[in-house]
């Protein structure tokens, strides 16, 4: 199965902070591999914004040798590279500063034009203000701004209220990588293209949910923000919110990007405020006599009680989700790199096979990262004579295998959603009011900890957390699905 390419008009997209690592890890490589996949149109222009007074050779050299070590493979396709350099150009320019405005405008066209934040939040206003001053901003203008989307309620509504006095809500792109994952977007096609799941998508038949989203990293490079943020703010305000969003969000009359993003934010707003007893924080740890640093190592704060793992119990206060739990946990320096949504179905109502058949019930797992697909666990008879032996078994999708070799490597989030972009497709960005909808949920639960003085359980690095969060399940006669590379 070949995937299909649609092109798009040809554009202008300027990134601001061109030469810094999202920039060169990300967004470029992303542009890359759609120019080789034959997407980006000849008259298509990118343009690398950023302080540094370099030329336009200099800036080729630098993202040439960062395409060459991140896709060797493509880099290597004859005459691609030097296609891709040809349409990148440079502008040294200070978001703050009044000088360089006229040559970029010089170099932009009368069609689509985006414009990508990848700077620090503090930058948007200087930026949104800076495009409109020097008249940059057409009809066709898009911006594209990256996360954080402010630290709490109150920088949301003000970042929020910031870009809204420049640019239109249908022209601001609130990116988050996750919605542009294959399996994500797959959990919409699940369940809204298969009779066999949507009547049993409901309290009914499904006990409960867990969304699991591991990462075997410390914080690295990130040291910094991370401590002033922590794992509620860096993923689970955002990240796991959109996983749960779409998990349970009631079908949009239409694939409409306002249609999707109505029933979206329902979702959130119908969150209950989560008990104390229902959280679990954890900061990695060193086992005592291992090497490697802790958390606190990394971030060098002897006494940081941030969080680098959270787990907790929410509820969804609607007729279709009352009574039913929602599991979420996220953290890092776990025992492996796994990003999966396990739907739990309640057991059968009454087994005509006796207790010694044990007890099974169905679960669909949709693995987001790594090995993308989904598996349905089924109860069968075990073969062999001697009674009816029954074992659970997977009936198992993995993308790779059902949609060719060609799907080996799945496109890079960042791919769809920056096509997207040019689209004038906003289905799969945050709108303003579902942003902060997540803040409204989230700061009572950080306010809490903070109030009674909560520290994080530690966890040693390599683990699939702290206790308690097992004990968070138990409590319930549950436990959580193993975390799977």
């Amino acid at each position: 199965m070949v995937s299909r390419i649609i092109p798009v008009e040809p554009f202008d997209l300027v990134v601001f902070g061109g030469t810094g690592d999202l920039a060169r890890s990300k967004i470029l490589p992303a542009l890359f591999r759609r120019s080789v996949a034959g997407q980006v149109p000849e008259g298509g222009r990118i343009i690398g914004v950023a302080r540094q007074d370099m030329g336009v050779e200099a800036y080729h050299a630098l993202i040439a040798q960062s395409l060459r070590e991140l896709l060797p493979d493509l880099a290597q396709v004859p005459g691609a590279l030097d296609r891709f350099l040809k349409q990148l150009d440079y502008v040294a320019l200070d978001a703050t500063q009044p000088e360089g405005w006229e040559q970029l405008a010089s170099m932009l066209g009368q069609g689509v034009r985006a414009f990508y934040f990848s700077v620090g939040p503090g930058l948007f206003g200087a930026l949104a203000e800076r495009l409109r001053q020097h008249g940059l901003v057409s009809d066709d203008t898009r911006i594209v701004v990256e996360k954080p989307f402010g630290h709490d309620l109150a920088s949301a509504r003000a970042l929020n209220a910031t870009l809204a006095a420049q640019f239109h809500e249908r022209q601001i792109y609130r990116i988050d990588h996750y919605l542009g994952k294959e399996t994500v977007q797959n959990l919409m096609a699940v369940r809204f293209g298969n009779m066999l799941f949507e009547p049993l998508w409901n309290s009914q038949y499904v006990d409960h949910i867990q969304i699991t989203v591991a990462e075997a990293v410390g914080v690295g490079g990130r040291a910094d923000y991370y401590d002033r943020a922590g794992a509620m703010r860096d993923m689970m305000q955002n990240h796991l919110m959109q996983l749960l969003c779409l998990i349970a969000m009631e079908p949009p009359a239409k694939f409409d990007p306002d249609a999707v993003r109505d029933e979206k934010l329902k979702v959130i707003r119908a969150l209950d405020a989560v008990k104390p007893h229902h959280i679990v924080r954890g900061q990695y740890a060193v086992p005592v006599g291992g090497v490697g640093q802790g958390y606190r190592d990394e971030v060098g704060d002897p006494r940081s009680i941030t969080e680098s793992y959270i787990a907790l119990r929410a509820h969804i206060s609607n007729w279709r989700w009352a009574g039913t739990p929602f599991y979420l946990r996220t953290g890092k320096r776990l025992v492996a790199r796994s990003s999966v949504i396990n739907v739990m179905f309640k057991d059968a109502p009454h087994s005509i096979f006796g207790e010694e058949a044990g007890r099974h019930a169905n679960v669909l797992s949709i693995r987001l990262q790594p090995n993308e697909g989904i598996t349905l666990k089924v109860t069968i008879k075990e073969p062999g004579p001697g009674g009816m032996r029954l074992v659970d078994v997977p009936l198992d999708m993995s993308f790779a295998k059902a949609l060719g070799p060609e799907n080996q490597s799945p496109p890079d989030a960042y791919e769809r959603l920056i096509m997207d972009v040019i689209r004038g497709n906003q289905t799969l960005f945050m709108r303003g009011d579902e942003v902060e909808a997540a803040w409204a949920w989230t700061d009572p639960i950080i306010a809490g900890w903070q109030a009674r003085g909560d520290v994080p359980k530690p966890y040693d690095c390599g683990s699939t957390g702290p206790g308690d969060a097992e004990l968070l399940m138990r409590r319930d006669g549950r436990r959580w699905q193993g975390i799977n590379p």
